[in-house]
């Protein structure tokens, strides 16, 4: 599989660290509010990455952090006149109400919460300080990131460069206004822990470094987020992840490029951000997710409601057609394929080793989509009821074989009436030996039952009204 490495600028081949075996850490939500679209892209990407990976016969090990402890987790609480860990609770249940309508593959999934690693984290600074890469000031600890060895190689940018770009916190206590907090010394009405500088909290990029090393081992094969993470976060991660351990901290970075609204990125600074659950009261969630695997992980998109329905339409196209044949497989026989049905076997393989080859190259979900549509296109253009069910049944499980990858397809919607089917099938042979007067009265009919069915160069297509 060829991956693009954001560290080396370049498509590379995946190469685990062991054989058999992927470590993947993504970084996950700061749970002080539901998560927005923006948040579902590198869930849902990644997620798929994940699925093809086990698709693959690999062993997974994948961690989405809880980030539930910063400034905005404390501006949440003191609004609300409640605690920290409340606003966090809420929102971990809340994230997971999302990741189930996303169709997440939560099983196995890490979910570490920050605040649950303050020992950890507090050992990993001290460390840091008795290599002399991390100093105390007052019970405010900051790396010296002129201890770090290449800072900047990941955004490709130099200090000087990252200085004048950067929001950084300034601080007359700093060695250098590059340096950042590890740990962060308390304030009145914050949360706080024991630690040898006196009471405080983490800093936001520490935990990261903490969990991976915890969960997944000093060196990762995969670390990945959203493109808006490179700087600072991801390459603070390395600074004082390849300090402390003097190894490589991932040996391939992804980032997903952001959502637009209006060609603006999607924030919740900009409030111009729509959050998955405002999306969920309009549209299945299964529609987003589709949505968010119809673009390169790597090219911007653009959001908006008609898009939206756009994809909508597209993930129903997939549904009747996975409908169809099983209808099909309903109302057929088990034979032997004649050579034309062989034919349109290898049809079917040739679609399923593209999607493949389009996942091999750099999780290309566009155009193994578009595989997925070749083949209800061959299906519905070719099978009937005397089609061999050996054939349908193999297209079938090569639908859900793939889609399964994509994670989509997998929901078993209210199947249509035997009347209903029947009819539609009627009016299909009904077209075929150019009785239109027949397949115009049917069409009345099914439209009196609540049916609207439409002719597309990709077979009929159908919804209730």
């Amino acid at each position: 599989m060829i991956l693009y490495n954001t560290l080396t600028r370049k498509k590379e081949e995946f190469k685990p660290i062991e054989e058999g075996k992927v470590t993947m850490y993504v970084c996950g939500p700061t749970v002080y509010n539901y998560i927005h679209v923006g948040n579902a892209r590198p869930l849902v990407v990644f997620d798929t990455l994940k699925r093809y990976f086990k698709y693959k016969g690999y062993k997974v090990k994948y961690l989405v952090n809880f980030t539930d402890i910063d400034d905005k987790m404390i501006k949440k609480a003191n609004e609300e006149g409640t605690t920290v860990k409340e606003v966090a609770d809420r929102y971990i249940d809340e994230f997971y109400k999302d990741a189930n309508g996303l169709l997440l593959d939560e099983k196995e999934t890490v979910h570490p919460r920050a605040t649950a690693h303050i020992k950890e984290i507090v050992e990993f600074v001290e460390d840091l300080i008795e290599k002399g890469a991390a100093y105390n000031v007052d019970g405010n600890v900051y790396f010296d990131i002129t201890k770090a060895k290449d800072y900047g190689k990941l955004s490709k940018k130099n200090i000087e460069e990252l200085m004048s770009g950067a929001r950084i916190e300034v601080s007359e206590e700093k060695k250098n206004p590059m340096d950042f907090a590890l740990w962060k010394k308390e304030k009145p009405g914050e949360p706080s822990w024991n630690s040898p500088w006196g009471k405080g909290r983490p800093g936001w990029h520490i935990e990261c470094s903490v969990m991976a090393k915890t969960f997944l081992g000093e060196t990762i094969d995969i670390h990945a987020g959203g493109e808006d993470l490179q700087f600072p976060h991801h390459e603070n991660e390395i600074a004082q992840s390849e300090t402390l351990t003097e190894k490589p901290f991932a040996n391939y970075w992804l980032h997903n490029a952001m959502i637009n609204v209006e060609n603006v990125k999607m924030s919740k600074s900009k409030s111009n951000f729509s959050t998955v659950r405002d999306v969920s009261r309009e549209f299945d969630l299964e529609v987003l997710r589709f949505f968010l695997l119809s673009a390169h992980y790597r090219n911007p998109i653009n959001f908006s409601r008609e898009l939206l329905a756009q994809s909508e339409r597209g993930l129903e196209r997939l549904y009747n057609g996975k409908k169809n044949l099983e209808y099909l497989m309903d109302k057929t026989t088990d034979r032997n394929l004649t050579e034309e049905e062989l034919n349109i076997k290898e049809e079917i393989n040739k679609y399923k080793f593209e999607f493949i080859q389009s996942m091999e190259d750099d999780l290309n979900t566009a155009d193994s989509i578009a595989s997925l549509f070749e083949i209800i296109k061959v299906a519905n253009s070719n099978f009937n009821e005397k089609s061999s069910k050996n054939l349908i049944k193999y297209t079938y499980d090569v639908l859900l074989e793939l889609s399964a990858i994509l994670g989509i397809l997998s929901k078993t919607d209210e199947l249509l009436d035997e009347e209903i089917i029947e009819l539609i099938q009627k009016r299909s042979e009904a077209r075929a030996n150019k009785d239109y007067k027949l397949a115009d009265e049917i069409r009345d009919e099914l439209k009196n039952k609540g049916i609207i069915i439409e002719d597309t160069k990709e077979g009929v297509k159908w919804k209730r009204i």
